[in-house]
């Protein structure tokens, strides 16, 4: 089932790639594995499916442990200061840096492991106050100090968009996340790439995808709806 899921979504990445002029390749589709059981990444494994996206720093551990196949692990969730020692290392990518308070538990923990650790910073680009990130105006500033760390590399950003009904109304926010990027692009910051932008879920993915994403994150059209604490 979960194959058929993805190969479904994979069709819809390449049409809406189509759609905008887009090479299908400028897009990488993260499966968000998050709650979902190692059988059903080891399925997905077994056709090709190399990136996968987890939101628990604990439940990340356990699953690189428990599936020790070459895959691109992605951490997309809140990250707490004492939980990086279980993501430096095995992330390919923290796409969550949200404050100079996490860089810095990040830098100490990657050079502690004498690791170059790459990092996206998380805007919270429709200032929603349940959402983490830094607002827009504070972005710049923000990379600019993890771009200092000796051991962290900036490769772009990283947005959650409102929950919508109509994909449309998100279209506006991820048009100024790219405006934001193609900005910082320009500044020059030494150690700086903007070669990512981590931006488009279920709900939403091909309009982000139309509007520059370079990686979505889609989790609930993969592996269906998750299961609700009880």
């Amino acid at each position: 089932m979960v194959q058929e899921n993805y190969r479904e979504v994979e069709a819809r990445v390449k049409a809406a790639c189509e759609r905008c002029g887009r090479k299908r390749e400028e897009v990488t589709l993260i499966a968000v594995s998050k709650t979902k059981p190692a059988e059903q990444i080891r399925e997905l494994a077994a056709i090709g499916v190399r990136d996968f996206g987890e939101n628990k720093a604990q439940e990340l551990k356990e699953k690189t442990e428990q599936i020790p196949e070459a895959l691109n692990w992605h951490f997309i969730g809140n990250l707490q200061t004492n939980k990086v020692k279980y993501v430096v290392g095995r992330a390919c990518l923290i796409h969550s840096v949200s404050s100079l308070h996490l860089a810095e538990a990040i830098q100490k923990e990657a050079k502690k492991k004498n690791l170059f650790c790459p990092v996206l910073v998380e805007v919270n680009i429709a200032d929603e106050e349940t959402k983490s990130g830094i607002r827009e105006e504070d972005a710049v500033a923000l990379v600019r100090q993890v771009a200092e760390m000796p051991n962290l590399q900036v490769r772009g950003l990283m947005a959650i968009a409102p929950p919508v009904e109509d994909p449309e109304e998100n279209r506006l926010y991820f048009r100024e996340m790219r405006r934001l990027a193609a900005a910082l692009d320009t500044m020059g910051i030494p150690g700086v790439r903007m070669e990512e932008l981590s931006m488009g879920m279920t709900g939403d993915f091909e309009v982000a995808i139309e509007e520059g994403a370079t990686m979505v994150r889609v989790g609930t059209a993969i592996f269906g709806e998750r299961k609700k604490p009880s």
